[in-house]
C-alpha cells in the first residue's frame, strides 16, 4: 500500500518509513506501507496552515495532495508541534515558524532554550503532539493522534532527531530525545503513537 506524505519535510517521510517498516519486522500484519514523498506526485501544493489547530491542519494537507494523486490513492498528512505550558501552549501550531516565515530549525531552538531562560524545573513541562490524516478513495478522511508529554531542559543534548528533540526529555526517561536510537524514540514519540494508531486501522481493514 502506497502512501503519498503531504510534507515537504524528509525527516518525516524517513521516520515514517522506518516505523511501517518496523511494524512489519516485529510481526504487523496488513499491508506492507510504502511511505512516498509529495515529490512522487508533482510534488505537494501550496498549503496555508491557518486553521489553528493540528486536526485541522493536517487535513487541508491531506486533502491537497489528495486532490492531484490518482483515483483510488491515499495521502498522509502530518501536522505536529510541541507545547509548553508556561508558554501557553506556543509554540504549539507555530512549531515549525517559532522563528520566523524561513522555518529554520537551529533557529527556532535557539528562541525556545532563550523564552525558557530561567523558568524553574517544576514549570517546564510541556508535550509533542501529533495528528496524522489519511485521505482516501470515496472521500474518506481519518484523523489520528499522539501526544509524548514531558518536560524542557535548560540547554540541548544529543545530536540525533531534529527540531526540538535535543530540548525535550519524555516522562519517566532520562535523555533527550536526540540522544535516543531511532527506534526507542519511535517507540515513545507522538508520531510514534499517532502512527501505531493508523498501522492498526490499517491493518484491520480500514
Amino acid at each position: 500500500m502506497r502512501l503519498y506524505l503531504a510534507s515537504g519535510n524528509p525527516h518525516k517521510a524517513l521516520e515514517l518509513q522506518a516505523m511501517a517498516d518496523r511494524w512489519r519486522s516485529e510481526g504487523g500484519t496488513g499491508p506492507r506501507i510504502e511511505v512516498v514523498s509529495a515529490a512522487a506526485a508533482g510534488g505537494m501544493p501550496e498549503v496555508v496552515e491557518d486553521a489553528g489547530t493540528f486536526v485541522g491542519n493536517a487535513t487541508k494537507k491531506a486533502l491537497a495532495l489528495h486532490g492531484r494523486l490518482p483515483p483510488g490513492s491515499w495521502s498522509l498528512a502530518d501536522d505536529s508541534g510541541l507545547c509548553v505550558a508556561a508558554l501557553g501552549g506556543a509554540p504549539g501550531v507555530e512549531s515549525a515558524y517559532y522563528a520566523g516565515p524561513a522555518g529554520d530549525p537551529g533557529a527556532n531552538l535557539a528562541k525556545l532554550v532563550l523564552a525558557m531562560r530561567g523558568v524553574p524545573a517544576a514549570r517546564r513541562a510541556a508535550e509533542f503532539v501529533c495528528v496524522l490524516v489519511l485521505a482516501g478513495p470515496a472521500g474518506l478522511l481519518k484523523s489520528f493522534e499522539g501526544r509524548c508529554p514531558g518536560g524542557l531542559i535548560e540547554e540541548p543534548r544529543g545530536s540525533g532527531g531534529f527540531g526540538y528533540d535535543p530540548l525535550f526529555v519524555p516522562s519517566g526517561l532520562d535523555r533527550t530525545m536526540a540522544e535516543m536510537a531511532p527506534a526507542e524514540k519511535h517507540r515513545v514519540s507522538h508520531r510514534g503513537r499517532a502512527w501505531a494508531q493508523c498501522v492498526g486501522w490499517l491493518a484491520a481493514g480500514g
